[in-house]
This record gives C-alpha cells, structure tokens and sequence, in this order.
C-alpha cells in the first residue's frame, strides 16, 4: 500500500523522508541495509512508501523506526503518520492478572519438622510407658521372682525409636523455578527499547506496543506463547526461568515460539 502526500498536508510522505535524510547523510541503501540487517530490496520498497513487504503492521513500523534511526531522524512523527494513514494502532490487550510477574511464582510452603520430631518423641515416651505398665500387670511373673526364680532375662528390652532426619528444605533455586506444567516468557529492554507482540496458543493477543529501556513484561499460558520482537538485540530474554542465549542483532526482527520445558532441549 502506498502512502502520498495529502492535499492538507506539504510534508514529504515517510519513504521520501527517510530517502531525502539517507541522502543527506551520505549514504547508500547497501550501507543502510547493512547496519540495519533490513534487507536491500525492503529498504527501496519503503522508500517508495511501499509497505506491503514489510510482513505486517508491527514489522513495518519496526522497520520505519530502524530506518529513522539510522538515518538521524525522530522515528516517532513518522510512526504515528504510517499510523493515521493505516487506521490508527491497535490498541494494547492488558495482560491478565495471570501473567504478572510476581504471580507467577509461588513459595511452596516448608515442611514442619519441629512438630513432625514432637510427634514422634511422644509416639516413643507412649510406647515404653505402655511396656513398663503392660510387664507390671502380670501376677506370674511376678510370684517366680518371690519364690527365687530368675527373670527371662532374653525377654524383649524396647527399643527406642529415633526420629528420622529432617528433610532439607529446598534450595531457593528450587523454589524461584517457574511452573513446570505452563510456559513463562519474560522479556527485559536492557539495551534500548523494543516493540514486541505476544499471542498464546490460542491467538490470544495478549500485548502489542512499545517496550521501553529497562521495562520487562512477562507472559504465561498453559501450551504455547508466540512472539514477533522488534530490534531483537535489546532484549534479555527468559523461557521457563532459564535466560535464552542473546543471538540476536540490534535493529532485527524476530518472530518466536516457546513451549514448555527446557528452551534449549530439541
């Protein structure tokens, strides 16, 4: 789709701004393809306010950004321009409660072992208090022993039974560990800022927009969670309380899918 001038409007349309800027900063579309990783023929097609290669809404304003920014120009006028020319941006689906960072960890709680040892003392005293008053019962045994006769003494001495060691309780480690029976996604602007889109399995759209330096956002769901991530190489990304190595570049677009388990495995 292209984008022209309107008749209310002189300003150059968002190719011709991002042509007329690389050309005044003296470079080629190679060289902006290169330190973008926006491929060449994308880089023409955009300068021609043609948009229809871009993939979508969330990959064409993440390359105008890209593109802005190499070039020396504010990205956001021309955003918000690609934006009212192409009905506005839709707007965010909050993340329900369940997906709030803080909820989704929970601390399991800790064995009793102070009443678990109280319990099993009593069960011994009980045991060896019923023996002695059990042996005292018995009038036999105890004319044998009046008229001289000796006590069997291979009777059965109680023995008192230790209570077993205490458990120990889990590591911090252990209890820090994301659910194992869903998928947790956290994604963390360490560098610069990203705009990211997250769906779960079922299409869900649970965030689209702009994830600014240092704000983190996480996402679960019970089978899968989907993510397209703009300017992938600003992202510290974490699947399942395990941090996924950072492989991705600055100014990259990147479409994800994460399941259960471990990220790394298959």
């Amino acid at each position: 789709m292209s984008i022209g001038n309107s008749p209310e409007d002189d300003r150059p349309s968002i190719g011709r701004a991002l042509q007329q800027a690389r050309i005044a900063a003296a470079l080629t579309v190679e060289e902006v393809s290169s330190s973008t990783r926006v491929r060449i023929p994308i880089v023409h097609a955009i300068e021609q306010d043609d948009f229809s290669r871009c993939g979508g809404d969330v990959y064409a304003r993440g390359h105008i950004r890209t593109l802005a920014r190499a070039v020396g120009l504010d990205p956001e006028p021309l955003v918000e321009e690609y934006d009212a020319d192409h009905g506005g941006r839709p707007a965010p689906t909050p993340a329900a409660p369940l997906f709030e960072a803080e909820r989704i960890r929970s601390e399991p709680r800790r064995p009793n072992w102070t009443a678990a040892m109280v319990a099993a003392i009593v069960a011994v005293v009980g045991f060896v208090g019923f023996t002695l008053f059990s042996g005292e019962d018995e009038p036999s045994n105890t004319a044998q022993i009046a008229e001289g006769s000796k006590p069997d003494k291979t009777a059965a001495k109680p023995t008192a039974t230790k209570p077993s060691d205490p458990k120990p309780v889990p590591s911090e480690s252990a209890i820090a560990a994301a659910p194992r029976d869903k998928v947790t996604v956290k994604l963390s602007a360490v560098r610069d800022e990203s705009w990211i889109s997250a769906n779960d399995h079922n299409g869900r759209r649970l965030f689209d927009g702009l994830l600014l330096k240092g704000e983190s956002k996480t996402f679960q769901d019970t089978e899968r969670i989907d993510l397209v991530v703009g300017n992938a190489g600003a992202i510290e990304l974490f699947v399942n309380g395990k941090q996924v190595e950072d492989r991705f570049g600055s100014g990259q677009v990147e479409r994800l899918s994460y399941t259960k388990g471990d990220p790394e495995a298959g």
